[in-house]
């Protein structure tokens, strides 16, 4: 039996990073992937989902070359060029993650892993052949697949998950997205944006339901100014397949109606990947579809871990990089610190993009704090209008009585790429006059945060 110091089980976001920072700490390191390694993330996520929207973002600018004083007299999108795209920048970073793998010396296990008692793991290859592995420390990173819910069945055709939607053969005239979280988000824009008619279906009284109302807002008026069907507090309840067309009967407060489309996109959430996994075989506690885990992320069973998805942090591939770092970290001897869960950035790739972090303005009152508020437009930013992009804003908010900065919110062209200065704020426990004391770069997007800051002290300059 092939020993080694740390078995990952599972290449994603949090499996391979995970795996390399056990390498470099001098752990002889594996990982297991049944799949491309990268894992959803790399090849039906993250990485493929921003190649589609960057297509759409392009094909935008053509149809409004002459708000740039350009003239482009003809145009045209090949759909199925788009999807290549993607597949292909897709593969390249999955061909990345197996060169860092080489790189760090990381022997990569090919096949279907499944754990097993005394700290072993067996893999099943694609010829049906199985071979076990022991090692100090087994580390499952599993991740998750779309979530189906009974009334809407996946057949892979006509109502499909994620993974459909990114290699659909042709462009749909008309598309259903059932969830309005950050996946059903930015299918919605890139559809819209490719010239299909989208309707969006959310169960909550608005869209993207876990960020800031004004964001939520925002994002509303926006999409419905593109063209995109909105239907807040309503229920998918049926579907009826018929020929080249299905039939979904929505459920709202005062109605019901049947709305007509050539494929429904399930983005209702996700599931962990724990069935099948040997996970009752060894006695690994889980709840509610989740494995749990303590502070670094072993589970009730000793040499056990489990990081990412299928622990009850946030989904997001940043999340799952981070606990697998902590994680071997901690097992090296390094003296490290807990994840803050409430300092994670979210960010949503659609346009305007959404980003994130700390507590919504509601949030905050809830916890008793007495707050300041301070917003600033995109609008009056010279490089938003120096870029034709100028919807949007920048949202902050602190406690009045510390000074502590509690929320960062923002909405716009970029903003996905802004976040990081109030998450690393946050962390360093900066306060608003530090902000407004740390010159920041003219012009650009970024302006807008000092400024927003500004705002909530009353110190606004360019407002």
């Amino acid at each position: 039996m092939i020993s080694y110091d740390v078995i990952v089980l599972g290449s994603g976001p949090g499996g391979y990073v995970t795996a390399i920072r056990a390498s470099q700490l001098g752990f002889k390191t594996a990982i297991i992937e049944k799949e491309s390694l990268g894992g959803v993330c790399l090849n039906w996520g993250c990485i493929p989902t921003k190649a589609l929207i960057k297509s759409a973002q392009v094909f935008d600018y053509l149809k409004h070359a002459e708000d740039y004083g350009l003239t482009i007299n003809d145009y045209d999108k090949d759909f199925s060029a788009v999807v290549n795209r993607s597949r292909n920048v897709a593969a390249g970073m999955s061909k990345g993650v197996n060169f860092l793998m080489k790189k760090n010396k990381i022997d990569v296990i090919k096949g279907f892993g499944k754990v097993k008692p005394g700290k072993k793991i067996s893999v099943k290859n694609e010829k049906g052949e199985i071979t076990d592995f022991e090692a100090k420390y087994i580390i499952i990173a599993t991740g998750a697949k779309s979530r189906t819910l009974p009334s809407l069945p996946q057949d892979g055709k006509k109502i499909i998950g994620y993974r459909e939607a990114m290699t659909l053969k042709s462009q749909p005239k008309n598309i259903i997205i059932v969830g309005s979280g950050a996946i059903g988000i930015e299918f919605a824009y890139f559809f819209n944006a490719m010239g299909s008619n989208v309707t969006i279906v959310e169960y909550l009284d608005r869209i993207v339901p876990v960020e800031d109302k004004e964001i939520s807002k925002a994002l509303e008026i926006n999409f419905k100014k593109n063209g995109i069907k909105i239907l807040t507090s309503s229920e998918l309840t049926d579907t009826v397949v018929k020929g080249k067309v299905v039939t979904a009967t929505i459920k709202s407060k005062n109605k019901v109606e049947k709305l007509e489309a050539d494929v429904i996109l399930s983005a209702v959430g996700i599931k962990s990947n724990i069935e099948n996994i040997g996970l009752e075989d060894v006695g690994i506690v889980t709840d509610n579809d989740k494995v749990l885990v303590d502070s670094f992320y072993q589970t009730n069973i000793p040499g056990y871990f489990a990081i990412g998805d299928i622990t009850k942090g946030q989904a997001l591939a940043h999340v799952a990089s981070a606990e697998g770092i902590l994680c071997v970290e901690k097992l090296a001897g390094q003296n490290v610190e807990p994840l803050d869960y409430g300092n994670i950035p979210g960010c949503t790739y659609s346009f305007p993009e959404i980003a994130s972090v700390g507590l919504t303005e509601d949030q905050a009152i809830e916890k008793g704090y007495e707050v300041k508020i301070g917003k600033f437009p995109f609008s009056a930013s010279g490089k938003a209008q120096a870029s034709g992009k100028s919807e949007g804003f920048v949202k902050v908010i602190f406690d009045s009585k510390y000074g502590e900065w509690l929320g960062c919110h923002m909405i716009g062209a970029g903003v996905t790429d802004m976040i990081a200065e109030a998450v690393l704020a946050r962390k360093l426990e900066t306060t608003g006059h530090e902000v407004l004391k740390a010159v920041h770069p003219h012009p650009t997007m970024s302006e807008a945060v000092m400024e927003s800051v500004a705002a909530a002290y009353g110190e606004v300059i360019h407002l």
